[in-house]
């Protein structure tokens, strides 16, 4: 298993090879095996194979061709309509109508979400991981008919790999882990944990197709813009009003 979280890919192509419902159950349940907030599992999974109801879906994901493509495609949310429905039902009071629950929420869909990935790539399937989820969470309520205090904060498509894509570069290990406490970067440390990023072929043709000089300007200036998430995170804390997380 080590070495295929070493090799893992994003996968867009899918065969045209449904996943034995077996196998999907089994993965689905052996993933529900993760880590939980006070083991509350507080979060579900939509299962989507329909090509009707995945047709409906793609445009929350900007018209990505995999979500009509892959066999099927998940849905992970964070849920506390269930955990308060049962909580009503035997005489509790819930008190889950809040920002810190969609976070435990989240949290424990997330868990999930990457068991998940990792159960299906051993058992020979494909994943790719969808950010859009977050940038349309409204339109994903809507065609899912998620009820109040249930969320969307992944999406994933899973299927049979038809393609082996290379594998994408990833920031040295000292980038990311700190001894004992966090000690803050230095221009000299930034130079040398992206030096290798910045010297790669694919992106000197980011930047150039781009029209940019660094780097780091494509993702400021062109994929992650200020404006872009100004306005997806005023959708974001709307939509987490409207399901009842926040007032």
């Amino acid at each position: 298993m080590i070495e295929s979280v070493k090799n893992r890919r994003s996968i867009r192509k899918y065969k045209q090879q449904d996943i034995a419902p077996d196998l999907l159950n089994d993965l689905l349940a052996t993933a529900s095996r993760v880590s939980t907030i006070g083991n509350m599992q507080v979060y579900s999974v939509i299962v989507t194979k329909d090509a009707e109801m995945k047709a409906k879906l793609a445009p929350a994901h900007f018209n990505q061709p995999m979500v009509k493509e892959a066999p099927v495609v998940l849905t992970i949310c964070a849920d506390f309509n269930r955990f308060s429905k049962w909580c009503e039902f035997r005489n509790a009071q819930p008190g889950y109508a809040n920002f810190l629950s969609f976070m435990n929420a989240a949290t424990d869909a997330l868990l999930f979400t990457q068991n998940f990935c990792t159960l299906a790539e051993e058992a020979g399937l494909g994943i790719c991981y969808l950010g859009t989820v977050i940038y349309n969470p409204q339109q994903i309520i809507e065609t899912l008919k998620l009820p109040k205090l249930v969320f969307p904060v992944a999406t994933i498509t899973v299927g049979y790999p038809d393609e082996s894509p290379e594998l994408v570069d990833r920031l040295p290990l000292e980038a990311i882990v700190h001894e004992e406490s966090y000690v803050d970067y230095t221009r000299e440390t930034i130079d040398k944990l992206y030096a290798y990023k910045e010297s790669l072929p694919e992106n000197a043709k980011f930047i150039a197709e781009n029209n940019k000089e660094t780097l780091a300007q494509v993702f400021t200036d062109v994929r992650y813009t200020r404006k872009d998430n100004e306005y997806m995170s005023e959708n974001f804390f709307k939509t987490l009003k409207q399901q009842g997380f926040i007032d």
